[in-house]
């Protein structure tokens, strides 16, 4: 079992900056893909990007430029630094994570999820 906590949301304006964070604990030795998904009230969950333990990552087209996500496994801690923020960056972020050996490029499909973290960016 893995339990992941996210922190860093908040209110930004938009052209601002977020650092989110996503501490994992439990049985994190075995945690391979690690990504961020986020989500609008009526939309269905999106993917935003992810990341292998050896720090390969993959991002949506959407974030692509914008957003970076980085992890430290010392720390069993994932980022998701995102600059440059839109309106429709609006969403509560949620953090996942996997024991299994999947590609982290086209992992959609997460076993454990955080309770997600809400960013609002005004125009």
């Amino acid at each position: 079992q893995v339990q992941l906590v996210e922190s860093g949301g908040g209110s930004v304006q938009a052209g601002g900056s977020l650092r989110l964070s996503c501490a994992a604990s439990g049985d994190t030795s075995n945690c391979r893909c690690m990504g961020w998904f986020r989500q609008v009230p009526g939309s269905e969950r999106e993917w935003v990007a992810g990341s292998s333990r050896s720090g390969s990552a993959y991002y949506a087209d959407s974030v692509k430029g914008r957003f970076t996500i980085s992890r430290d496994n010392a720390k069993n801690t994932v980022y998701l630094q995102m600059n440059v923020l839109k309106a429709e960056d609006t969403a509560m972020y949620f953090c996942a994570a996997d024991t299994r050996d999947f590609y982290c490029g086209t992992l959609r499909q997460y076993t454990y999820w955080g309770q997600g973290t809400q960013v609002t960016v005004s125009s």
